[in-house]
């Protein structure tokens, strides 16, 4: 939401950013993705918490594919795949 936002301004000014309601929406979920994750981190081991908020490259990618049509070469494909595998093995070392 917040690349849809930003390709509708027109000007970069303050009564564009404020007018324009895809950026907004965009900048409403980030903000509840922020207390999502204070939350989490009140209880939650940091050692897991911040692999896990690494995937957030993987669901991003993802969504520029399907929602941007832009390309993935091999080597962004590689990186996902490590992210991916990085926090998996994170993951299983946790304690239950």
């Amino acid at each position: 939401m917040l690349k849809t936002g930003a390709n509708q301004l027109a000007h970069a000014n303050p009564v564009g950013i404020i007018t324009n309601v895809t950026l907004l929406a965009g900048l409403s979920l980030y903000g509840v993705s922020t207390v999502l994750l204070v939350l989490a981190l009140r209880d939650g081991e940091l050692s897991l918490l911040y692999p896990v908020i690494a995937l957030t490259y993987v669901w991003v990618t993802l969504l520029s594919l399907i929602v941007f049509h832009d390309r993935v070469n091999p080597i962004k494909l590689a990186g996902i795949a490590i992210i991916v595998m990085g926090v998996a093995v994170l993951g299983r070392g946790q304690k239950s």
